[in-house]
């Protein structure tokens, strides 16, 4: 109802300003007019099959949104996997350093296993 109220409104103000117009240009604009509807009453099966066109490129462009919601998704995973695939990463070489001070040093390795090791450093480490 709105665009038929605003339709009759645009007619109402084209109309009034009609009488402005010289009449060299009414005439000229009328010729434009019959040309534009002998043209549009040609080309109504161009127009059906330009429907049907921008309806598949809607469909494109919907398939477009999912296949960027999909690449959207599987930037996010593979941004996870750098992330844990670097923690790992750091993680071993946490151990490695740790391992590599183990054997570097004097004690053997079966005495960091001995529970009263772990006893003894935490009384000497509250001794100091």
């Amino acid at each position: 109802m709105n665009e038929e109220r605003y339709a009759s409104r645009v007619r109402q103000a084209l109309n009034h300003g009609l009488k402005d117009i010289p009449s060299a240009s009414a005439r000229r604009l009328e010729a434009a007019r019959h040309l534009a509807l002998s043209r549009q009453r040609q080309q109504v099966p161009v127009l059906a099959l330009a429907g049907n066109h921008g309806r598949r490129h809607f469909h494109f462009m919907s398939d477009n949104r999912r296949l960027r919601q999909i690449l959207a998704v599987l930037a996010l995973l593979f941004g996870m996997w750098i992330s844990f695939y670097l923690d790992s990463v750091n993680y071993i070489s946490a151990i490695e350093e740790v391992d590599s001070a183990l054997l570097s040093d004097d004690l053997p390795p079966e005495a960091f296993l001995d529970n009263d090791f772990f006893k003894w450093l935490k009384d000497d480490t509250s001794a100091e």
